[in-house]
């Protein structure tokens, strides 16, 4: 099925797509995948959260479908929660949602997501990008980009350095 085609949210949970799709409001989203920036900053932090597991409790899941609204699902590239879920589509809002930017996202869908996480209950979105080695974090009350060299996990005691994300 091609994206921009429209399906109910049964059909749409009952498909497998390659890459997933997001889902929003019956029509099928692309998401950008595939690029060797964004795989391996995605590798880098699913590697950092599951080497601090034993201390910090929190996991990092990639591409985990997230129920935003009854007939919205989203796609983060990775999602943080302090344990492992016990759903198969997340229904209850992680503690983090990451997003790694590809050459082919576009600011006003990037926004559309971001708000839809926010909306959610979502209490920080991460924006990364691979290519600037930034990161920009999202929070219902605003924007603020990572300052230093290191970024912390909001509610949390973890904190990221960049080495361990951008080389």
């Amino acid at each position: 099925m091609a994206a921009g085609t429209q399906l109910s949210v049964e059909e749409y949970l009952a498909t497998t797509f390659r890459p997933d799709c997001d889902y929003v409001d019956g029509i099928l989203e692309e998401r950008n995948a595939g690029e060797l920036d964004h795989a391996w900053i995605q590798g880098r932090l699913i590697a950092y959260f599951s080497n601090q597991f034993r201390e910090s409790g929190l996991i990092a899941i990639p591409e985990l479908r997230v129920q935003v609204q009854a007939t919205r699902y989203r796609i983060p590239d990775l999602v943080v929660t302090p344990s492992k879920p016990n759903e198969q589509v997340l229904t209850h809002p992680p503690l983090l949602c990451i997003e790694i930017l590809s050459k082919g996202d576009t600011i006003s869908k990037m926004n559309e997501r971001i708000r839809d996480y926010l909306e959610f209950g979502v209490p920080a979105v991460w924006v990364v990008d691979p290519r600037e080695k930034r990161i920009w974090i999202y929070r219902s009350g605003g924007l603020e980009e990572a300052a230093g060299n290191a970024v912390t996990v909001d509610g949390t005691d973890v904190t990221i350095p960049f080495s361990a994300i951008f080389d």
